[in-house]
């Protein structure tokens, strides 16, 4: 991998802003569609899995991939001379430092965003809960405006305004609606009964046919706001923090996600949900979908950092906004979600958003060439007497007494420069 310059870095002769770029669409149009099916699909004997162990459980996946990535950047560093013990000393000096506490904070509400996010997607739909997910656009400029004194471009404004426009058009009830979320649920049996070899007729069919897999579109709207309130406010005081540090891409990630373990563990799976894991045990209701989601989010942040490092703003929104679109194709296939008029308008809308909002982003202020320099060189010796007339033009008259001039400036008017050139005017 050629890392000398990260927007020109590559992979086996591929740019890594194209690998990171793909592999971001692929993971944002995959994960919400696993975490939607983990949270609806018929649970296991024991119940459905608790949500805070998945969420712990993600935080240590990632630790562990960023640290290791973290450790291997700081053996290339080093050299080969290096031991692995000095490196990893160093290491573990720049994710401990003094100010690296400021980090739990964030790591705190990601967490919490984290959980957000499973509920969300037990009460909504993928496409509906990827449309609505992009106001964390609007609550992150909101958060920079009021807490970093920045200033938007009034294209930057009414992009805003289109957002918010747009998700509220997608909340919008319609009339199919409820169709929508009984087929989905009959989809998911057929898969279930493909799988399983069952019939329609089975004696155990009651147990799937309970209230846990009716979703609440109320809860989950609520949740999404939440979350992107969570991550408006996490993201803006991450980057106040980080603001004249010298910490690397992983070393922040492995801050992050070591004080992230702290809430997710004795908040999530302690607090909230330490009854039900004495009762049921920690791992209850996992299977292959669910180690899958968890994957996928804990691979989510590692990627978001490599776009980060390796691409733009502008690309990973347009990233994002393709993963979008992937979702709801994905959704009407899979899960037979109906694609409203309302849901259809207001999609348009927030993906037109997120483009001019990004587009505003890469608008640049006018650079103004500088004059290009003017060469002098002293034409005039010190005891000139020669005429005008000989003069080469130059721009520069103070090099008429032989001394080279700083800075190229206009004689001022037609006696001055007979002043310099040594000649007495006629008039």
């Amino acid at each position: 991998m050629v890392v000398d310059n990260p927007r020109r870095a590559s992979f086996m002769g591929i740019p890594m802003k194209h690998i990171s770029l793909v592999t971001l669409t692929f993971q944002n149009s995959a994960l919400i569609l696993i975490m939607h099916y983990s949270r609806i699909m018929p649970s296991t004997p024991g119940g459905r899995y608790l949500t805070s162990t998945a969420v712990f459980m993600n935080e240590v996946i990632k630790f562990a991939i960023c640290s290791l990535i973290a450790f291997q950047d700081q053996s290339a560093k080093d050299g080969p001379r290096a031991s692995w013990w000095t490196t990893a000393s160093t290491v573990y000096n720049e994710v401990f430092k003094q100010d690296s506490w400021k980090l739990a904070i964030p790591a705190a509400l990601y967490t919490l965003q984290n959980s957000l996010q499973y509920v969300a997607v037990s009460n909504l739909d993928a496409a509906t809960f990827q449309v609505t997910y992009q106001l964390k656009i609007l609550t992150t400029a909101l958060f920079s405006v009021s807490l970093l004194g920045r200033k938007l471009s009034a294209r930057r404004w009414i992009s805003l305004i289109l957002l918010t426009a747009g998700v509220a058009i997608v909340q919008l009830p319609s009339p199919s609606a409820d169709a929508g979320g009984h087929s989905a649920k009959s989809t998911i049996r057929a898969i279930r009964d493909v799988l399983t070899g069952r019939s329609a007729s089975y004696d155990g069919i009651h147990k799937d046919n309970d209230s846990s897999l009716q979703m609440n579109r109320s809860i989950g709207l609520l949740a999404v706001v939440i979350a992107c309130t969570i991550s408006g406010l996490a993201g803006v005081y991450f980057e106040k923090v980080l603001k004249g540090t010298s910490a690397t891409l992983w070393v922040r990630n492995v801050q992050l996600s070591f004080y992230s373990l702290f809430p997710a563990f004795f908040i999530g799976v302690a607090w909230k949900d330490g009854a039900e894991i004495a009762k049921r045990g920690f791992f209850t209701g996992y299977n292959g979908v669910v180690w899958t989601a968890i994957a996928f989010q804990a691979l989510g942040g590692i990627v978001v950092a490599l776009c980060v490092n390796y691409a733009d703003n502008i690309a990973k929104n347009f990233a994002t906004s393709i993963s979008i679109i992937l979702s709801c194709i994905a959704s009407i296939y899979f899960f037979e979600f109906v694609v409203s008029i309302q849901f259809l308008i207001g999609s348009s809308i927030v993906l037109f958003a997120t483009y001019l909002y990004s587009r505003a982003d890469s608008e640049k202020p006018v650079a103004y060439a500088p004059l290009e320099k003017t060469t002098t060189e002293p034409i005039y010796p010190s005891d000139s007497k020669q005429r005008v007339g000989n003069l080469r033009m130059n721009l520069a008259p103070s090099t008429a007494l032989g001394a080279i001039s700083p800075i190229s400036e206009r004689p001022r008017s037609p006696a001055l420069f007979a002043k310099y050139a040594g000649e007495k005017r006629d008039d």
